[in-house]
């Protein structure tokens, strides 16, 4: 989720329902074009809206109850649109030397960008998606298919359930970006759910979540000091405004049992053309200083929006 752009979400509620395998590891060419104008269609999460976008001719954004969620460029999968989307993309760039396969878990789906980065840009990767709105998963499949030999396998379930199943020390990367509407259900938040993915990881694997705050930031330092109760390394990238509790926005964790990669990070968050400031060590445990994390007890979704964030 995104304050201009979602790229993903579980559908409302985010139960535990039954997982369903929602299609093939591949599928077709093509995709929807231009000429054939926006679609609007209800899918599990509300009514999706695939609109083209104005700059890129082969590039559309998704929108849930015109909320915008993802964007995919069918001619170009290394493109990622949103701010918080290019900030897992260097997390994804720097996790293994460039060009390594990958093994790595979505929580969370929506349009699949980040999939089709990772397969774009380290061929032969293994993925696994978690993402409970079959009917989204249907819809991306069809009109912004997949390309042939790309290991992408989405799995109709809730994020949790598939994260509680997937082996020990099995995944590169696992990447949270888990959202109920507009907010992330409180079980995926706590340090069981935390503890799952470290179990998930490989050695010198990492764990990343987007997640979105605002004024004070309660909910984000909660976040730190969930992910602090786990992992020893931790950073935050984010707007500086988010950071001043200026504006409700992303922000974006990186945790791992392996120092991580701070200053290669910092030089990539600089170079975007957003604004986004990395937070690691002393400053980061300030920032956080109070914060208690959150249990399978305690845990609360992350916060509303306030009113009018997506116009």
């Amino acid at each position: 989720m995104a304050v201009m752009g979602r790229s993903s979400r579980a559908a409302r509620g985010a139960g535990r329902g039954t997982e369903r395998d929602t299609g093939p590891d591949v599928t077709g060419p093509g995709g929807r074009t231009h000429a054939q104008g926006p679609l609007t269609r209800p899918v599990g999460s509300g009514l999706a809206e695939l609109r083209p976008d104005r700059d890129r001719p082969a590039a559309w954004s998704l929108l849930i109850d015109g909320a915008p969620q993802s964007m995919v460029d069918l001619a170009d999968p290394t493109h990622l649109g949103f701010e918080y989307q290019r900030r897992l993309g260097h997390l994804i760039d720097l996790v293994a030397p460039s060009g390594r396969p990958l093994t790595v878990l979505h929580l969370g789906g929506g349009a699949l960008t980040l999939a089709r980065y990772v397969a774009a840009t380290r061929p032969r990767s293994r993925q696994q998606v978690a993402e409970i709105d079959t009917a989204l998963t249907e819809l991306v499949r069809t009109e912004l298919p997949l390309e042939r030999g790309w290991q992408i396998k989405v799995r109709g379930a809730d994020a949790r359930s598939v994260l509680e199943r997937t082996p020990e020390g099995s995944v590169d990367l696992v990447i949270a970006d888990v959202f109920s509407g507009a907010r992330t259900p409180a079980h995926c938040t706590t340090v069981e759910f935390t503890a799952l993915a470290a179990r998930a990881l490989a050695p010198g694997g990492w764990y990343a979540a987007n997640i979105a705050d605002g004024s004070a930031l309660p909910f984000a330092r909660s976040q730190i000091a969930t992910l602090g109760a786990v992992f020893p390394e931790l950073c935050l990238v984010a707007d500086p405004a988010v950071l001043r509790g200026k504006r409700f926005g992303n922000l974006v964790l990186a945790a791992a049992h392996t120092p991580l990669p701070i200053a290669d990070l910092t030089r990539r968050v600089a170079s975007d053309a957003a604004l986004g400031r990395v937070e690691h060590g002393p400053a980061l445990t300030a920032f956080a200083a109070g914060a208690v994390p959150a249990t399978d007890a305690t845990a609360a979704p992350s916060p509303a929006p306030p009113p009018g964030v997506f116009r």
